[in-house]
């Protein structure tokens, strides 16, 4: 029993090491910076500068920043007319925020 145990352990200590980002982000915290710094401009999952460029899930997946890791980049880089929020947003809060967007994007806003 203490073999299987230990063997039981270490499978869960390695599973729980490699769990996705995602999993780990704090949604609630992510509308929190949601409101604080995107609403302005997205406010529904629209987008008042280029209104073809919603966060809506087809948006998104047509413009390649459905995922998880590509909202993140967008967020810390910025591109075209949204300004990099990297040197302003911890990485933490740009993973929630990140998570955010796309939990709501699969609801539909």
């Amino acid at each position: 029993p203490l073999a299987l145990g230990v063997v039981l352990g270490l499978f869960v200590a390695a599973v729980g090491s490699n769990a996705p980002a995602a999993m780990a982000a704090d949604l609630d915290n992510g509308e929190a910076i949601f409101a604080a710094n995107c609403a302005s401009c997205h406010a529904g999952g629209n987008n008042s500068v280029a209104p073809d460029k919603k966060l809506k899930k087809e948006a998104l997946q047509q413009y390649g920043k459905y995922e998880v890791a590509q909202i993140v980049t967008q967020v810390t880089k910025g591109n075209g007319a949204m300004p990099a929020f990297g040197e302003r947003i911890s990485p933490e809060d740009i993973d929630d925020v990140a998570a955010y967007v796309r939990a709501q994007a699969d609801k539909g806003w």
